[in-house]
């Protein structure tokens, strides 16, 4: 168990750190999206390199008896989050700014909206890591940057932004955060699992 954590942490950690990317390339360029994007595919690679264990990147491969190992898992990717978010509230850039747009806009979106994109972002990260684990990484390398222009939440990328927005934005709207996360979680989950629904066992 505290084998796994570990490993979740640092999966967090991972995704903070590209997140963090993310919000500082959106800051400094032109084309923040976009290069933010493609700078977030560092947080997978890392997670599949390592063989950590991240939320979105374990629940479309788990088994029913393995569900309890996946909420260890998002708490402690969560952890790992925290810990970058400590960095992003001492850094000079504005990232508590950027990321409380970007939670300004998932709350604007509402959760049953931001649920039902989450989805896509579960199907490409499933698929992503199922081809880097046969050494095939294009998949990784266009899907990650593909959710993020797509707007698909990414439960953990969203933990991040969420715990780098201001206290007194979180404290005013926190049922609000509270049931959009939710949301995400189950929209990932469902989107990750989403070739086990649709396809045959013989095709997967």
């Amino acid at each position: 168990m505290m084998k796994l954590f570990r490993s979740s942490i640092f999966a967090g950690i991972a995704i903070g750190t590209a997140g963090f990317g993310f919000l500082a390339a959106g800051l400094q360029t032109a084309y923040g999206s976009l290069a933010g994007a493609v700078l977030f595919s560092f947080g997978l690679l890392t997670v599949v390199g390592y063989k950590l264990k991240l939320y979105t990147g374990t629940a479309g491969f788990i088994s029913r008896t393995e569900v309890g190992d996946l909420f260890l898992i998002l708490l402690g990717n969560i952890a790992g989050c925290l810990c970058v978010s400590i960095l992003a509230r001492v850094s000079p850039l504005e990232i508590q700014t950027a990321a409380q747009k970007v939670l300004q806009l998932r709350l604007d979106t509402g959760a049953l909206k931001c649920g039902l994109l989450a989805i896509g972002c579960g199907f490409i990260m499933t698929t992503a890591v199922n081809f880097a684990r046969k050494g095939q990484y294009l998949p990784l390398l266009f899907g990650v940057p593909l959710f993020i222009v797509c707007g698909f939440p990414h439960c953990v990328a969203d933990a991040f932004y969420f715990l780098c927005v201001p206290f007194t934005f979180i404290k005013a709207h926190f049922l609000s955060v509270m049931g959009l996360y939710l949301c995400i979680v189950l929209g990932n989950l469902v989107g990750c699992n989403l070739y086990r629904i649709v396809l045959s066992k013989d095709q997967y």
